[in-house]
C-alpha cells in the first residue's frame, strides 16, 4: 500500500499580504498569559505568540484542544468580518414563495417543502420557539450547494503527527434530483424526472491505493426521509468491490460505523449528513465566532504536499473570518447509536458548517470535526461555473473536512478543494450517473 509521508516545513510567508510587529514569546504559558485585548481586526496575521486573542471567538472545545490545531510557525490572516455571501437569488426567490407554506411536522418531519431555505432565518426564534433546532437543521439540510456537482478528493489519516499508509484517492459526483429552485424545473414541481422519489443521488469512486482501485458507491436519498420518524425511508446505498466483482448493498446502520477504520462516519460528513427525524434537536444560543470561512490555500488536488501543521490536522496557515454562527445539538433516537450528542455550530447566514463536537456514551468529548470553505464568485475559481438560471453561482461550499479523535490523538482530513456544484450538462448523463448498473458495466 503506497505510503505518502509530508513534511513538517514551515510556511512562515505562505499567506502574508502585509507584516505586523508581534511580542516575542516562546513558550506555552506566555500564550496562556497574554491580553486577549479587542480581539483581532481585519489584515492582522496571528502568530503563535497571539494565539490568546483567537480565545474568546472559538468554541470552548475547541480552544481545550487547541495543541491539536494551532503551532509555532502558524501565520493565520484575519480576513473581512461578516461578508456577504448571499445565495444565488434562484435560491433567494425561492425562500420568499415558499416559506409561508413550510411547516415543522410531527417527529421534527417537514411538511410542504418545495424549494429554497425552508424556514427564513430571521424568523427563528432560538430561545423561545421549542422547535427553533429542528428548524435550523432542516435549513442545514436544504442549503444553497448549488445543483449537483463533482470533486477530486484525498482521504487521509494520522496518528499523533505521522500520516499512516491509509488513505483513499479518487473523484466523486451528484446530482439534485429533486427540489430544484431553478424555473425551468417548476412544471415538474422541482423534479429533475416526473415523478421523482429520490431527491439526491451521489458517490464516490477511489483510484488510488491500488488494492482499493475501481471501489465506487452510489447514494440515494429519498424524499420520504422528510417523513415522521416511522415512515421515513433510510437512505439506500451500494458499493462495487473490484475484487468480488459484484455490487452489494449497504445496511442503513452502517452509516453510523467507523469508515473503515478511521474516525469517520458518513453521517459526520459535513458535520452532519445524517437524516433529521431519526433525532432530537435543539437551538443552544447565538454567537459571533473566527473560523476559516474563505480560503487561501490550495491543496489536494492542486498542491497535494501543502503543510497542515505538526498534526496534519490544522487550517492555521489560511484566513479566518468572524461570523455569526448559531450553535444546535442532536440527540439521537437510537439508543444503539454511537455518539450521546453532538453539538454544530452554522454560520448564521449560508448555513454552512463552522465545527461540531461529539461525545460518546458517557458524555465525554470523542470528536471535534471542523470544515474549510471556498466562495464559488472569487476570480481563481474557475472551475466553479454558473448554468442556466444561475449565471452566478454565489456559493459558500466547503472544501475539506477535518476530523480529530481527542480520545486516541488520531484524525482524518478529507480534501476537495476543486469540488462544484454546477450540475451535469446534460440529463441523459444525469440518469446514467445515477443507474446501479453502472457501478459493474464494463468492469
Amino acid at each position: 500500500m503506497k505510503q505518502r509521508l509530508r513534511t513538517a516545513t514551515a510556511l512562515a510567508t505562505a499567506l502574508l499580504a502585509l507584516s505586523i510587529a508581534a511580542p516575542v514569546v516562546s513558550s506555552a504559558q506566555a500564550v496562556e498569559d497574554a491580553a486577549p485585548g479587542a480581539g483581532p481586526r481585519e489584515g492582522d496575521v496571528l502568530t503563535y505568540e497571539r494565539l490568546a486573542e483567537l480565545k474568546p471567538f472559538l468554541p470552548p472545545e475547541f480552544w481545550a484542544n487547541r495543541d491539536f490545531f494551532f503551532y509555532e510557525g502558524m501565520q493565520l490572516e484575519i480576513g473581512p468580518a461578516h461578508r456577504d455571501y448571499t445565495p444565488a437569488p434562484v435560491y433567494v426567490e425561492a425562500t420568499k414563495k415558499y416559506a409561508g407554506q413550510v411547516k415543522l411536522g410531527p417527529e421534527n418531519s417537514l411538511v410542504d417543502y418545495r424549494a429554497g431555505q425552508p424556514f427564513p432565518m430571521e424568523a427563528i426564534d432560538c430561545a423561545g420557539d421549542p422547535g427553533a433546532g429542528a428548524k435550523i437543521a432542516w435549513n442545514f439540510v436544504r442549503r444553497w450547494e448549488g445543483n449537483g456537482g463533482k470533486a477530486r478528493f484525498y482521504y487521509s489519516y494520522w496518528d499523533r503527527g505521522e500520516e499512516l499508509p491509509l488513505y483513499y484517492e479518487g473523484h466523486s459526483a451528484g446530482v439534485s434530483l429533486a427540489f430544484r429552485p431553478e424555473p425551468e424545473h417548476d412544471e415538474q414541481n422541482g423534479d429533475l424526472f416526473r415523478a421523482e422519489q429520490r431527491y439526491v443521488a451521489s458517490g464516490p469512486e477511489v483510484e488510488a491505493p491500488f488494492d482499493a482501485r475501481g471501489i465506487a458507491l452510489l447514494t440515494y436519498r429519498y424524499k420520504a426521509s422528510f417523513n415522521p420518524e416511522a415512515t421515513t425511508r433510510n437512505d439506500d446505498t451500494w458499493v462495487y468491490v473490484p475484487t468480488l466483482r459484484r455490487v452489494r448493498r449497504i445496511s442503513t446502520a452502517q452509516r453510523t460505523d467507523a469508515v473503515s477504520g478511521t474516525d469517520f462516519t458518513l453521517d459526520d460528513l459535513f458535520s452532519f449528513n445524517g437524516i433529521v427525524p431519526q433525532y432530537q434537536w435543539k437551538c443552544l444560543g447565538e454567537q459571533d465566532l473566527l473560523a476559516p470561512m474563505n480560503t487561501k490555500v490550495r491543496a489536494y488536488p492542486y498542491d497535494p504536499d501543502h503543510n497542515f501543521g505538526p498534526y496534519g490536522l490544522s487550517f492555521a496557515d489560511d484566513r479566518w473570518e468572524m461570523r455569526h454562527a448559531v450553535k444546535i445539538r442532536f440527540i439521537p433516537n437510537n439508543e444503539a447509536h454511537p455518539y450521546e450528542h453532538k453539538d454544530i455550530y452554522i454560520d448564521e447566514q449560508t448555513l454552512e458548517p463552522m465545527y461540531s463536537f461529539a461525545y460518546d456514551r458517557k458524555q465525554e468529548l470523542w470528536k471535534i470535526i471542523w470544515h474549510n470553505h471556498r466562495w464559488s464568485d472569487e476570480e481563481d475559481y474557475t472551475e466553479y461555473q454558473g448554468w442556466e438560471s444561475v449565471p452566478e453561482p454565489r456559493d459558500l461550499t466547503v472544501v475539506s473536512d477535518i476530523i480529530v479523535n481527542v480520545q486516541t490523538g488520531t484524525g482524518n482530513r478529507i480534501e476537495f478543494w476543486n469540488r462544484t456544484g454546477t450540475p451535469m450538462r446534460s440529463k441523459g448523463r444525469m440518469r446514467r450517473f445515477i443507474d446501479v448498473g453502472r457501478l459493474s458495466r464494463g468492469r
